[in-house]
């Protein structure tokens, strides 16, 4: 890849990662309910999902899913169910401070954390679609694709890492701002509504866009 296709490939990568998403409510919610060191590592998984994403396309899987309609409807509608789940589970949340929560500190640890961002982003057939339509123009077909794709999987990677913990930082704001039951029973049923609506958006796209 020639550093000049590399630099148009790193500014679209932070394009991609600041766009309103799954992602980022999934980073804000985890900063909103343990905190920022509690709920980074969910980036770690976010980050995970998108290398999972850009091996598939990579090896041709992608572009089954993209093209076979049992495979793109298996995938989307374990996305819609996953995404459905964390926001009934967010709105049905006790409204208290859950970082101080025992049963909330179980579910703030690293791999669970980990393991919630990497089903964000891998279970996103939009996210397969949007790469097969947008990584094979930074591509040299002349030179060796393994490695190309290597450096467009650190490149998404290194931004995701950049813009989540934004997300999640503002999220940890919320939870340092908000103490009363009442606010916080608002704060989880804002992002239980909020997971609920990507999982309708998701359940909306189809193969063709």
């Amino acid at each position: 890849m020639e550093p000049s296709t590399w630099l148009a490939f790193f500014a679209a990568s932070w394009a991609i990662s600041i766009s309103p998403g799954a992602g980022a409510v999934a980073a804000m919610s985890a900063g909103a309910r343990h905190g920022f060191v509690r709920g980074y590592p969910l980036t770690i998984g976010l980050v995970l999902g998108i290398w999972t994403q850009v091996l598939a396309v990579a090896i041709g899987v992608g572009a089954l899913i993209a093209t076979s309609a049992l495979a793109f409807a298996v995938v989307k509608w374990v996305g819609v169910a996953y995404l459905l789940w964390l926001g009934i589970s967010h709105w049905r949340a006790p409204a208290r401070p859950l970082v101080a929560d025992a049963a909330s500190a179980e579910l703030a640890r690293p791999l669970a954390m980990v393991l919630r961002g990497w089903a964000v982003n891998a279970v996103n057939p939009k996210g397969t679609v949007f790469l097969l339509a947008v990584v094979p123009q930074f591509l040299d077909l002349a030179r060796p694709l393994g490695t190309q794709y290597l450096w467009i999987a650190a490149t998404l990677g290194f931004t995701d890492l950049v813009v989540m913990a934004v997300y999640t930082a503002l999220g940890a704001q919320l939870l340092r701002a908000l103490k009363e039951p009442g606010q916080i029973r608002w704060i989880n049923r804002c992002f239980g509504g909020l997971f609920v609506g990507v999982a309708a958006l998701l359940a909306t796209v189809r193969r063709g866009g």
